[in-house]
């Protein structure tokens, strides 16, 4: 059965993830703050455990059958626009992509609501139009937040979770991950040409249990659709975010409209801005499932994969001309 956000409109789906996806969120907090009192007052950090425990349970609900076809063809009509002219995308290197299914791995940008991850995944239903399904991934807190929630289940976006990623492979899709997760979107403007996979080698031990190859994918440009001036890292550690959110960051940012805040949640509009994305030459992950337990060849593999997502970046960032915040860069 389709859920709310697959049968609206165009025009509804906007007003759908705005206003009852907002109305949700608040519904969320609210849950939050009226979380068992008891359970804080007994033990150390109960309510947070309580809302990872909300998060958990809201992050259960996801499949691996793909986008909503009639959502994706109704929403072209602004991505359309979006990709074309807001972004100016330019996605090249698609003749390295295998004919079989792959683990297309990237960096991304733009805290909470990352450009540069979204602009692929529109793009890549521009090209295939269903034909070659790509799973998307995403933070257990975007996929727990009401709207915004179930939209990305609407276009076929699934935990980052080795057993939701082990299914959409076994169904013959592509799926794309981003392995630095907040960290590598949540950094700072001054580290923008930086790669972050957070040394998080899931991903590797992923690929060689599920026998695909690694894409690198590297991109630059999404960092100018809200601008990090501090990663607050310091700050987070006292909310206890890590344990809360799974989040090492709180970022203060200016974007638009509320300037300069601290985005707890997804709190701006991005801003225009120029984005390139290259698909890379794969990576063979070898075709021994036991390689998933060699912490060497593991490490080995992070490491190539690493580079040449550097290289690639190092190489987009180089192909700009001029910029003001990525509103007239080329």
């Amino acid at each position: 059965m389709l859920n709310s956000a697959a049968e609206t409109t165009t025009g509804a789906i906007s007003q759908s993830f705005f206003s009852n996806g907002l109305m949700g969120i608040t519904t969320f907090i609210q849950n939050f703050i009226n979380l068992d009192t008891n359970a804080a007052n007994n033990k150390e950090n109960g309510w947070r455990e309580e809302i990872k425990n909300l998060i958990s349970s809201r992050t259960e609900k996801w499949n691996v059958e793909g986008q909503n076809a009639d959502l994706m063809d109704k929403q072209m009509i602004v991505w359309d626009f979006l990709l074309d002219y807001y972004f100016r995308l330019e996605m090249t290197g698609w003749e390295r992509l295998p004919d079989a299914p792959s683990m297309l791995v990237g960096v991304h940008s733009g805290t909470w609501l990352t450009m540069d991850a979204w602009t692929l995944c529109a793009e890549w239903w521009r090209k295939y139009r269903g034909q070659r399904i790509l799973n998307g991934t995403a933070h257990d807190v975007l996929m727990a937040l009401p709207g915004l929630g179930n939209y990305f289940r609407a276009v076929g976006v699934i935990p980052a979770k080795r057993k939701s990623v082990s299914a959409a492979f076994a169904a013959g899709h592509d799926v794309i991950l981003w392995p630095g997760g907040e960290v590598d979107a949540m950094r700072s403007w001054s580290k923008r040409q930086t790669v972050v996979l957070g040394n998080r080698k899931g991903f590797i031990r992923q690929a060689i249990c599920s026998g695909v190859p690694i894409v690198p994918v590297a991109t630059f440009g999404g960092h100018n659709t809200v601008i990090v001036l501090s990663e607050c890292r310091p700050l987070a550690k006292l909310l206890g975010l890590k344990k809360m959110l799974r989040c090492d960051i709180a970022p203060l940012v200016l974007g638009f409209p509320c300037g300069i805040t601290l985005e707890a949640l997804p709190m701006h509009i991005p801003m225009p801005a120029k984005i390139r994305t290259e698909i890379l030459e794969p990576v063979d992950m070898g075709n021994d499932p036991d390689l998933e337990n060699d912490k060497a060849y593991v490490a080995k593999k992070y490491k190539e994969v690493e580079r040449r997502i550097q290289e690639g970046v190092n190489r987009l960032a180089n192909q700009k001309k001029s910029s003001f915040f990525g509103l007239i860069n080329a």
